[in-house]
């Protein structure tokens, strides 16, 4: 159970308009992250703002964005990013579920290209060891142009502070 209510719409109608563009970008739900967050209205808007400008306005293509999110799923055992993610938004975007399940431990598998094997070394260096090291920038440079490379940092830094508060507040998982 979370450590702070979830937010019910039918007890606060001064947050409808933020709570129909919640849904609107979700399509039509109000997840529990968002009825979360709506205990801070501001922090709410802007971590909705901030997440779908990670998600759906960089460079970087879906499947990577998603092999990206879900390997920091798996680090921070987000058990809520990854229900989130997996099958419905990684198939989307071009995972099949086997690639999906091999994400826990992509070093051993045969499914990731190289510029994706830079990626996902990235993600597992700067959320274990946070200090990246010069190899391991090198070989993302070798794979990535400054743009992507300052999209793909941003999107593994937010899905790293997405567990740390999620899993801070014990928030609870969708319904099935």
């Amino acid at each position: 159970m979370a450590r702070v209510p979830l937010v019910q719409e039918q007890d606060h109608p001064e947050l409808a308009d933020m709570i129909e563009k919640f849904r609107a970008g979700r399509r039509g739900k109000l997840i529990n992250i968002y009825r979360l967050l709506l205990n801070a209205p501001p922090l709410a808007e802007s971590w909705f703002n901030h997440s779908n400008t990670v998600r759906w306005k960089t460079m970087l293509p879906g499947r990577l964005r998603e092999i990206v999110i879900i390997r920091v799923g798996h680090l921070t055992k987000s058990q809520y990013v990854l229900r989130q993610h997996v099958p419905s938004l990684a198939v989307a975007d071009g995972l099949s579920l086997e690639e999906c399940d091999a994400l826990s431990d992509w070093r051993a598998s045969r499914f990731f290209t190289a510029s994706e094997r830079a990626a996902l070394c990235y993600a597992d260096t700067m959320t274990l060891e946070i200090a990246v090291p010069d190899a391991v920038f090198a070989d993302v440079k070798r794979h990535f142009n400054p743009r992507q490379i300052v999209e793909l940092t941003v999107l593994v830094g937010t899905y790293n502070m997405n567990a740390r508060v999620l899993q801070a507040l014990q928030l609870d998982l969708e319904p099935s």
